[in-house]
């Protein structure tokens, strides 16, 4: 399997300790992984696999966070915008590590809207979303949506794989920042949930 040049370079260049032989190997490893995972064509999962890679979409996402904060109690309203401030720290810090690394991603024809407006897949955004709110609503409640997102969160993550727009390493790097940033705001929060309250208060 041959492995992108542009790849090997940026990822050399930028974060990664090692020579070029190892990384070529570790590259070919995660490229071979990637594609046992990636479901066929005619595969009857596929559209749940769409679906799953979907449903991770970050507009879908803010959309239902900003109806629910306009719309909702006051748990509701401080859950929303505590969701939706992190979820803007993690998009601008999943990005500025996109644009430094430029992983392309896997060559494919499914997800063409991911591939034109983010053609940079090193780390999964969808991924690193997924398990920041898993995180944060484990800490934040309520404990039937923590249960979802158990679920929900992993078969994000695979059906990126699954559906050929990322790399498994890709979304391993995402589950590990978005778990990260999550364990981080749940213990900053203290800190900036009197600024939230007194947005709801107005």
């Amino acid at each position: 399997m041959r492995i992108n040049p542009s790849s090997l370079r940026s990822c050399r260049k930028t974060w990664l300790p090692v020579g070029k032989d190892t990384l070529e190997k570790l590259l070919e490893v995660d490229a071979r992984l990637s594609k046992a995972v990636r479901v066929l064509e005619n595969s009857r999962i596929k559209p749940w696999a769409a679906f799953f890679a979907h449903s991770g979409d970050s507009w879908f996402w803010l959309a239902g966070l900003l109806l629910i904060a306009f719309t909702g109690n006051e748990f509701w309203k401080r859950w929303a915008i505590i969701l939706t401030f992190s979820l803007l720290i993690l998009a601008v810090f999943v990005l500025s590590l996109k644009f430094l690394i430029r992983r392309r991603r896997p060559e494919g024809e499914w997800g063409q809207i991911y591939r034109a407006t983010d053609p940079h897949s090193f780390p999964s955004g969808h991924a690193a979303r997924a398990f920041l709110f898993l995180v944060l609503i484990l800490g934040l409640g309520p404990t039937w949506l923590a249960w979802v997102m158990v679920f929900w969160a992993p078969l994000i993550s695979m059906a990126r794989v699954m559906m050929g727009v990322h790399y498994v390493s890709d979304v391993v790097a995402g589950v590990i920042i978005g778990t990260i940033f999550g364990v981080v705001l749940l213990v900053l929060l203290p800190l900036y949930q009197p600024w939230i309250l007194l947005l709801i208060a107005r």
